[in-house]
């Protein structure tokens, strides 16, 4: 009897030298994913996570990404393809974590323009051409998770911006759905509530009357840390998932139910 080998599945996770996106990565190498981690300015943090997962038993790459810049993502499609022949001999990977971002906290009435643009640039635009980009390296049967805010569900004043950019994050990944369904790439959204991590300065982990005041607006009584949403996004990623499809998966513990 022949026997095939099933590969071993290699996510790429935007964003992972620190926070959610690190917790994401190393979630999945415990599910025994190999992992290509991005980060915009911090190697050496990418490299710590990149040893651990090698510590786990997995390969892991690090390079680097700027998910506000557009233009450098055909450069970066390149990176990968050669990172996938020479790591792993694959022309291919299977999973798209599209977490890299950042917040601006700012009053409608105090937000510039160049805020506004920032947040579209790195959430909406990024998530949408970054995919783009990376469609023709992604296998059929492959999965795609977004990133959005709890901040879509329920409002709090100071982040307009932000929020509307994950809105469009969250059409936009019904639409993948939809359009990707002929290559059987499933497409999904995850939501974090309110999370304790270097967001916005590390406002809601330092803060402590922040803290209290979003822990007391959620049912489980405490706000979340990263491995919280990271193994949420593992999750949603396993065998067993796979039938989700254009859907908003909110993890913060129950905020203002």
């Amino acid at each position: 009897m022949n026997m095939t080998t099933k590969p071993n599945r290699i996510a790429l996770v935007t964003g992972a030298s620190r926070g959610i996106g690190r917790s994401t990565a190393l979630s999945l190498a415990a599910q025994g994913v190999d992992v290509i981690v991005t980060y915009l300015s911090s190697a050496d943090e990418a490299m710590a996570v990149v040893k651990q997962i090698e510590a786990m038993g997995r390969r892991a790459v690090a390079l680097p990404l700027d998910v506000g810049s557009a233009g450098t993502f055909a450069d970066f499609a390149r990176d990968v393809k050669t990172t996938l022949q020479e790591t792993w001999q694959r022309e291919r990977f299977d999973y798209l974590v599209n977490n890299a971002g950042t917040g601006v906290y700012a009053p409608l009435t105090d937000t510039t323009e160049q805020e506004f643009d920032s947040m579209i640039n790195i959430h909406l635009k990024g998530t949408f051409f970054l995919t783009q980009k990376m469609l023709p390296l992604i296998e059929d049967g492959g999965r795609i998770l977004n990133t959005s805010s709890g901040l879509t569900r329920f409002t709090f004043g100071g982040y307009a911006a932000y929020a509307a950019a994950k809105g469009g994050v969250e059409v936009l990944t019904r639409f993948m759905a939809k359009e990707l369904g002929a290559r059987n790439i499933s497409v999904n959204v995850i939501a974090p509530g309110a999370t304790e991590t270097d967001f916005g300065g590390g406002a809601l982990r330092d803060n402590n009357d922040l803290n209290t005041q979003w822990a007391g607006m959620t049912t489980l009584g405490r706000n979340g840390l990263p491995d919280d949403i990271g193994g949420v996004a593992a999750a949603l990623l396993s065998e067993g998932t796979g039938w989700l499809n254009g859907q908003r998966i909110e993890a913060s513990g129950g905020v203002l139910l």
